[in-house]
């Protein structure tokens, strides 16, 4: 277990500095001080702009792989013990496709390091036009859908501090912190989930490709609402939230 929680807070860390990024850049543009409206794929981007981005990227990758380890192996083996013999199908299903996610993105680092500037969004795959791939799409919606509700209910479900080592935290503004930052964070992800699947959905329906969003679309879509980009401000710091209880499961987390 001792090698599996290395893995893990080492890959909480590289969590924590991709949801950082995107969360301080679209910030930024929220304000108007410059930055963009970012996804995961333009804070890949604005690493390798920085001085040794390459190398950060490939470093960057080897923590989304461990990051993507640790689900699997919560997803097939349940290291921590906390769903008993009949952990729930649901439950696993979800942790193996965030594995999944976190291999993807680990390789689009790579290739960004490597220099590759090819567009990797569905939006342009000619598969997705099948009736088939329209299939997959709608899929693809309601399983965003799906995780954006499941961050709705674990608001109000979830004891976060259970999951550290109260222990180690003797300081109760470190667990209002933790809290606060779980809070935030799950929001600010349940809202880009939520409207990430309703235009993967509706692409889907009318068999429209261009209705499917990314991160970035979807924080262009709220900056056009209104309020928006008072809106897109605090979505991004939600995002930074997110990034900051990442960072304190790192450090605290009990495994």
């Amino acid at each position: 277990m001792s090698a599996l929680k290395n893995i893990a807070r080492t890959g909480y860390i590289a969590k924590g500095l991709i949801y950082l990024i995107t969360g301080i850049l679209t910030f930024m543009a929220a304000i108007k001080l410059g930055g963009q409206k970012a996804g995961k794929e333009e804070a890949l981007g604005f690493i390798k702009k920085q001085e040794l981005g390459s190398t950060l990227l490939i470093l960057l990758s080897f923590g989304l792989i461990c990051y993507a380890i640790w689900r699997f192996a919560q997803a097939f083996l349940d290291p921590q013990k906390r769903h008993g013999k009949s952990k729930n199908k649901g439950q696993r299903f979800a942790l193996f496709i965030s594995g999944i996610t976190y291999v993807s993105l680990a390789g689009l680092s790579v290739l960004i390091a490597g220099g590759s500037t090819e567009n990797s969004e569905m939006k342009h795959s000619s598969i997705l036009t099948t009736e088939a791939g329209l299939w997959v799409l709608a899929g693809v919606g309601l399983i965003f859908v799906g995780r954006g509700v499941y961050q709705i209910t674990r608001l109000f479900k979830t004891n976060f501090n259970r999951k550290f080592d109260l222990e180690s935290m003797t300081d109760e503004k470190k667990r209002k912190i933790i809290k606060n930052s779980a809070y935030m964070g799950m929001s600010a992800r349940a809202v880009i989930f939520l409207i990430i699947g309703y235009f993967a959905l509706k692409g889907a329906i009318t068999a429209n490709l261009n209705e499917i969003k990314n991160t970035s679309d979807v924080f262009s879509f709220i900056e056009t609402s209104f309020w928006g980009s008072f809106l897109l401000g605090v979505v991004a710091l939600g995002f930074i939230c997110y990034a900051i209880y990442m960072f304190l499961s790192a450090k605290y987390r009990s495994f």
